[in-house]
């Protein structure tokens, strides 16, 4: 009968704040923290992650990148973007405009990488 007591007292081990961080993404479809994916099932965003930061041990689930639009064209039109967004982009991993700048304004997605010439609206 001791036995069974002593399994009922065993209380389980609470997991780590980066595990549960790890358990959301997978059930957003995510294959892991800090890893972007393209979105499929959102109407008005094109990008997901999970964002963790390990010195304030908390995570923050994002999406970002408008869905459809054409971005980082030509090289003017990326230096727009980093010039408007700059403030949000030095904030780091738990800001959406960092996420974006990494995965969909990087100068090696540049379409047209000599074409500085970027008129807005076009």
């Amino acid at each position: 009968m001791s036995n069974w007591m002593d399994i009922l007292k065993k209380k389980k081990k609470p997991k780590s704040p980066r595990k549960r961080a790890l358990e959301r993404a997978r059930k957003k479809g995510l294959s892991g923290l800090n890893d972007p994916q393209a979105l499929r099932d959102d109407k008005s965003k094109s990008h997901h992650v999970m964002a963790w930061d390990a010195k304030s041990k908390r995570a923050k689930y994002m999406k970002f990148g408008q869905k459809g639009v054409k971005t980082n064209q030509t090289k003017g039109q990326r230096e727009a973007f980093k010039s408007r967004h700059a403030e949000n982009i030095k904030r780091g991993k738990m800001s959406a405009a960092y996420w974006a700048n990494k995965e969909k304004w990087s100068p090696s997605k540049t379409k047209e990488k000599k074409n500085k010439k970027w008129r807005k609206g076009s």
